[in-house]
């Protein structure tokens, strides 16, 4: 599967200031002509608009059209998860430890379970 750039019309993409890939300004103010405003971002507030940024790709997740945007979509929030990796001093594989633990003591989701109402 190769990269296809999906454009979508969610108002959450529209929201502003936002978090970008790195190469956006260049790639705006190549198509547009016009220099987008940014400034760059640290600590807790880098933080911040990584989390914001994955609620917009989980969003655009679940309004994916097919196989393919969808892809696309998770390509997106593995690249955040990445940066919070990073930027919070986490390792990937400890991760997965605390997600096998969950998953023996309360399940995955592979029997595909909906609950109806609250117990």
């Amino acid at each position: 599967m190769e990269y296809k750039h999906i454009e979508t019309d969610l108002s959450i993409e529209n929201e502003y200031p936002k978090l970008v890939r790195d190469n956006i300004p260049e790639i705006i103010e190549k198509d547009r002509g016009k220099k987008p405003e940014t400034r760059t971002l640290e600590g807790a507030e880098f933080q911040k608009y990584l989390l914001k940024k994955i609620v917009e790709e989980a969003t655009e997740l679940r309004n994916a059209k097919d196989r393919e945007h969808m892809a696309e979509e998770m390509a997106d929030m593995f690249a955040i998860i990445d940066e919070l990796l990073a930027t919070n001093d986490l390792k990937l594989e400890d991760i997965r430890k605390i997600q096998t633990q969950k998953a023996e003591k309360r399940g995955g989701f592979g029997k595909r379970i909906l609950m109806l109402g609250k117990v």
